[in-house]
């Protein structure tokens, strides 16, 4: 294992490089449902590209926040997504990831530790902006939705994503990659697991063995076709847009997004390019695909 961490963390530093060097332009009742439906603009399917919102990225001690520069500006309220980086790492290795979520809409309080197995920080980033929301001197004042947050990290962060979603304001998990220091049986969330094809350090069977774990949620696992365990870092490469597809339907309520995971004819379930292995367990299957 220490063999293993010290590989890691190598790749990570080198992929930090890169990914600053590369980053991109910041150009209720029904499952799914989201007050912000609607207000949130639509991207049609084009979760790769980056969305309608300017990002500006705030680093303090605790977080580092990516956020759409101008909050509210059409009356919205912006999701939350909180994130967990992968052992050693920092948020501004996934940054490029990062702020195509928030281009998106999406407020990212992401733990700035290295260590975030215990999703500690994490969920005290919905802290946070729980009190920023409601100070009426804040920029963030009145423009959270805090009734739709995800948690989502990268290898110890998926775990720590799954870990911190036994808290209850957490709406579903996003796990890329996750370490094995965690249990899914103790969330109640849908979630969606990401594994690699060519990952060497979680290998897929791991993350199998989780989503197999998950059968008292809604649960989907991906397995991106030649992906290693650092292909997420910078920005997320074909990682990307499923995540911002998940995130979209979870937290926006997208109907487009929706079509991409649940139905008969959801779209990723045949898109071989994309999947070297793709399913879908009992009660995901019970989600209806989109309306009209």
């Amino acid at each position: 294992m220490p063999g293993r961490t010290s590989r890691l963390l190598g790749g990570l530093l080198l992929a930090a490089v890169l990914a600053v060097c590369t980053a991109p332009g910041s150009a209720g009742a029904t499952v799914g449902d989201a007050t912000t439906a609607g207000v949130v603009p639509s991207v049609g399917t084009d979760w790769g590209r980056p969305g309608p919102y300017e990002v500006s990225v705030d680093i303090e001690a605790v977080h580092t926040f990516y956020r759409p520069t101008d909050m509210g500006r059409s009356g919205e309220r912006h999701p939350v997504i909180i994130w967990g980086n992968g052992t050693g790492a920092v948020p501004g290795f996934y940054s490029s990831l990062l702020r195509h979520w928030a281009s998106h809409g999406f407020i990212v309080a992401a733990a700035n530790t290295p260590t975030s197995n215990f999703a500690i920080s994490m969920r005290a980033g919905i802290d946070v902006l729980e009190q920023r929301n409601a100070d009426s001197s804040s920029r963030y004042y009145g423009k959270v939705d805090l009734e739709h947050i995800a948690s989502a990290g990268h290898s110890q962060g998926g775990a720590a994503a799954i870990n911190a979603a036994v808290d209850p304001r957490v709406d579903t998990a996003l796990p890329i990659q996750p370490g094995p220091l965690t249990d899914p049986d103790l969330m109640d969330e849908p979630v969606f697991y990401l594994a690699g094809q060519r990952d060497l350090t979680v290998w897929p069977a791991l993350v199998k063995a989780m989503y197999r774990d998950s059968d008292h949620v809604p649960a989907v696992y991906g397995e991106v076709r030649g992906a290693g365990h650092l292909s997420s870092i910078g920005d997320g490469g074909d990682f990307r847009a499923p995540t911002t597809a998940w995130l979209r339907y979870w937290l926006l309520g997208d109907e487009n997004a929706r079509g991409m995971f649940f139905g008969p004819g959801c779209g990723y379930c045949v898109d071989g390019d994309l999947w070297s292995g793709w399913e879908r367990n009992a009660k995901a299957l019970q989600i209806p695909g989109p309306t009209g």
